[in-house]
C-alpha cells in the first residue's frame, strides 16, 4: 500500500500516511504470523475447539493453557472439592495441560474447578475456556458447570442475510427486561419483550450483559468469564431459543462485547489464573485501568490474541450471534485510554498515544468476524474520531462497519440544560446531527443505557422532571409535560432522520420510562426496584406513555419503508433562527420542524423542489399526544412565485413545537408509471 485510500478520501490525513500504513502493514504482518501464511484467521481463532471441556468418544478431555503452573487437579462435586490423583492434569509443552477422563468421571450439570498450583501459592480457578459458570445461592460463589446435554440445542433459524445494512437497534439488558422486582430470564424476554420489539419495528436487538461477569451491577462491563453465557438469566440453550426466536421474526441479534478489560476477581477470572499476574494483562501501571477499576489485556501477546479472537468466532458460531457492539474502543486505543484530552486535532490520533497492539487487535478482530461471518456487522463505541475507525481495513482503516455516535446524546444533554427553548440553535442542531467523517458510518442516537444509569437522567426525565409522578394521567394537563412530550418526539425525530446508517435506542426510553437505572447494591438495600422496566405504564392506554411508544413505532416504520438509510446524505433545506423554523430533505422526504415553543406559522413559505406532498408523519397528531392541528387528508402543492424560471414553494401551516415529515409524490413518467 502506497498511499492509504483514506487518506486520499480526506486531504487532512495526508501528514499522517506514512503512521497509516505501516498501521496497515503491521496488521498485515502479524495475521501473516499468526496463520502461517494461510491468510485465514478463522484458523488460528479456534482455541475454544482444544482447550475448555470437551466430550470424546471415549469420555472427556480437559485444556488449559497456564504457563506459570506447576501443578492443575480437576475438582468438584465429583471429587468433594479435593485433590484426587485421577484428575490430576499432565503437563504438555507451550504451556498447556490436559487430562482425558472416562465418561463415567464427571457428567453434564457437575460443578467443577481446576486447583491450580504455581511457585509459592495456588488457588481455586474457573477454567478460561469454560462455557458455563453458576453461582452458588448460600455461598454466592461462582463455580463452572459441565454443559453437555445428551440433545444439544438444534438450531430452527439461520443468522439474517444482511438485515442489518442498516440496523435500527433496540439495546437490551435480559435482567432487568422484567416489571418484577427480580432478575429477568431468556425465555421471559423470548415471550414478552421480543414481540415488543418486532411490533416496533427495530431491525435489530442488541443484548448486553451476556458473558458471565461476578457483579450484577456492573452492567456486565466486568466480565469474569469470556465464553460463558451469564447463567443469571437462564441457560446456553435458552439464550439460543432467543436468538432463533428473533431470526425466526427477521430481528438480527447483535452482541455487547467486552474485550477492552477484564474483572479483577482472581477465583472467577483471570486476574491472577496460574499465579503469574502478567498472562493476560499489562505489566507495570499498565495492568490496573486507572478508571475502571479492572485489568487491561496485553493486546502484544500472541497467546492474548488467541485466546480473544476465538471467542469473537465462538460467539458467532456457537449462538449465531450476527456482529458485535465493541464497548470501550477508545480506552483501548490509547495507552491513557482517551482520558487526559480533547481530541481537538488531528495530531492527537497520530502522536505516539495509540498502543499499536491494541489497533492490530481491533482489525484482526474485524478482519476476522467478517470472515467467519460475511453478513455480521461490527459497531464501536468509542468517542475519540479516530479518522479510518469505520473504513475497510484494505483501505488503510480498521475495519469496523459502524461506529456510535456518542457526542449527539452529550449534544441533547447540554441543549436541555443549559439553553432555554428560545434559544435553540436551529443551524447549530442540524449541523451537529449531521457531522460525521464523509466515509464512516455512524449510528445516532438520544440516550442508551448510559444515559438513564443513576446519577444521570434519561431525556424524558430532563424535560420533565418530578411533574412525571403527578401528570402522566392522560385526564390531568399540565403545561410542563405538554412540553416534555413534544420535545421527546422532535428530538427523536430529527436524530433518527439525521442519522449516518442507523439508530439505537435503550429498551423503554421509546415510552419515556420513569427514572433511572439503580442495580441492587448495599446503598439501595439490594432492591431491584429500579432494575427493571415497567411495561404497564405504555401499555395502559390512559397513560401518556402510550403515545410515545406509539410514536416512536410509526416513526421507525415510515422512515425505514421509505428507505431513509439508503439516502447517505441530508441536504439543507433552509433555516429561520427568528421563527426556530429548519427544513432539510432526505432523498423524497421533506422534514420540516418548528422549535418555536409559543409561535405557530401559517402559510410559512419553504422553497423546495416543485411537486406534490404528503404528510407521512406528524408528531402533533392527536393519536400521538398532539393537539391534532394538521388535516393529514391534505395533498400539498408546491407554487411557482416568478414565472417559468421562478421558484417554487411550499405553503404550510407548522404548529408550535411540532415536526412534520412530507414526502414528495413524483409526477407520472412520459411511460405512464405512477
Amino acid at each position: 500500500m502506497n498511499k492509504p485510500v483514506i487518506v486520499q478520501e480526506d486531504p487532512w490525513l495526508e501528514p499522517y500516511a506514512e503512521i497509516i500504513r505501516l498501521r496497515y502493514e503491521a496488521a498485515i504482518k502479524k495475521k501473516r504470523d499468526l496463520t502461517a501464511s494461510s491468510g485465514v484467521l478463522k484458523d488460528f481463532a479456534s482455541g475454544f475447539l482444544y482447550y475448555g471441556l470437551h466430550r470424546t468418544d471415549s469420555g472427556w478431555t480437559i485444556r488449559e493453557w497456564a504457563p506459570n503452573a506447576t501443578e492443575i487437579f480437576l475438582v468438584g462435586d465429583f471429587s468433594n472439592w479435593g485433590k484426587k490423583e485421577e484428575y490430576r492434569f499432565k503437563q504438555l509443552n507451550d504451556g498447556n495441560w490436559e487430562i482425558n477422563l472416562p465418561s463415567s468421571a464427571i457428567k453434564h450439570g457437575q460443578r467443577y474447578k481446576l486447583l491450580v498450583s504455581w511457585p509459592g501459592g495456588n488457588g481455586y480457578r474457573i477454567p478460561s475456556y469454560a462455557n458455563r459458570c453458576i453461582q452458588s445461592e448460600e455461598s454466592k460463589v461462582f463455580d463452572a458447570q459441565i454443559w453437555a446435554p445428551e440433545k444439544p440445542y438444534t438450531w430452527k433459524f439461520s443468522p439474517l442475510k444482511k438485515a442489518t445494512v442498516n440496523p435500527v437497534i433496540y439495546e437490551a439488558h435480559i435482567g432487568m427486561a422484567s416489571e418484577s422486582q427480580k432478575v429477568g430470564t431468556f425465555d421471559e424476554f423470548r415471550e414478552d419483550v421480543l414481540p415488543r420489539v418486532v411490533k416496533a419495528g427495530y431491525n435489530t436487538l442488541q443484548l448486553m450483559a451476556i458473558q458471565e461477569h461476578p457483579y450484577y451491577g456492573s452492567f456486565g462491563y466486568h466480565v469474569s468469564n469470556f465464553f460463558a453465557v451469564s447463567s443469571r438469566f437462564g441457560t446456553p440453550d435458552e439464550l439460543k431459543a432467543l436468538i432463533d426466536e428473533a431470526h425466526k421474526n427477521g430481528i438480527a441479534v447483535i452482541m455487547d462485547l467486552v474485550h477492552s478489560h477484564a474483572v479483577k476477581n482472581e477465583i472467577e477470572g483471570l486476574g491472577l489464573f496460574d499465579g503469574d499476574p502478567y498472562q493476560y494483562f499489562q505489566r507495570g501501571d499498565r495492568r490496573e485501568h486507572v478508571s475502571w477499576d479492572s485489568l487491561c489485556f496485553d493486546y502484544g501477546k500472541d497467546h492474548v490474541l488467541h485466546f480473544l479472537l476465538s471467542n469473537c468466532r465462538f460467539w458467532v458460531e456457537e449462538y449465531n450471534f450476527d456482529g458485535f457492539r465493541f464497548d470501550g474502543v477508545t480506552s483501548m486505543l490509547y495507552y491513557d485510554h482517551g482520558l487526559s484530552r480533547a481530541f481537538t486535532s488531528y495530531d492527537m490520533y497520530f502522536d505516539g498515544s495509540q498502543d499499536g497492539d491494541a489497533i492490530i487487535y481491533l482489525t484482526l478482530a474485524n478482519e476476522l468476524i467478517h470472515e467467519v461471518n460475511p453478513q455480521a456487522v461490527t459497531i464501536a463505541e468509542e468517542m475519540s474520531g479516530l479518522p479510518g475507525l469505520a473504513e475497510p481495513f484494505n483501505k488503510g482503516g480498521i475495519g469496523f462497519d459502524f461506529r456510535l455516535a456518542m457526542g449527539i446524546p452529550d449534544y441533547w444533554i447540554k441543549m436541555i440544560k443549559e439553553r432555554s427553548d428560545e434559544n435553540w440553535n436551529v443551524n447549530e442542531i442540524f449541523n451537529e446531527l449531521i457531522k460525521k467523517r464523509a466515509n464512516e458510518k455512524t449510528i445516532g442516537y438520544v440516550e442508551s443505557h448510559d444515559q438513564a444509569l443513576v446519577g444521570d437522567k434519561t431525556v424524558i426525565f430532563r424535560l420533565v422532571d418530578k411533574e412525571m409522578y403527578f401528570f402522566m394521567n392522560k385526564d390531568s394537563q399540565n403545561l410542563i409535560i405538554d412540553r416534555g412530550i413534544a420535545l421527546h418526539k422532535i428530538i427523536r425525530l430529527i436524530t433518527f432522520a439525521t442519522s449516518g446508517g442507523g439508530y439505537l435506542n435503550f429498551m423503554g426510553n421509546e415510552f419515556g420510562h420513569p427514572e433511572w437505572i439503580d442495580f441492587p447494591r448495599e446503598g439501595n438495600n439490594w432492591s431491584y426496584k429500579y432494575a427493571r422496566r415497567q411495561w404497564s405504564l405504555v401499555d395502559n392506554q390512559s397513560l401518556k406513555y402510550h403515545w410515545l411508544g406509539d410514536f416512536d413505532r410509526e416513526m421507525i416504520l415510515n422512515l425505514m419503508k421509505e428507505n431513509i438509510f439508503t439516502h447517505p446524505y441530508c441536504y439543507h433545506v433552509m433555516d429561520n433562527q427568528g421563527d426556530l423554523i429548519l427544513a432539510f430533505g432526505r432523498g423524497e422526504l421533506l422534514f420540516v420542524f418548528n422549535f418555536n415553543p409559543n409561535r405557530s406559522f401559517t402559510d410559512y413559505g419553504i422553497r423546495i423542489q416543485g411537486g406534490k406532498y404528503k404528510i407521512i408523519l406528524d408528531t402533533d397528531s392527536a393519536e400521538f399526544g398532539g393537539f391534532g392541528n394538521i388535516d393529514h387528508n391534505l395533498t400539498y402543492f408546491t407554487e411557482r412565485v416568478g414565472g417559468i424560471s421562478g421558484t417554487d414553494w411550499l405553503k404550510l401551516y407548522i404548529p408550535a413545537r411540532t415536526a412534520l415529515v412530507f414526502k414528495r409524490i413524483p409526477p407520472p413518467s412520459v411511460y405512464g408509471d405512477n
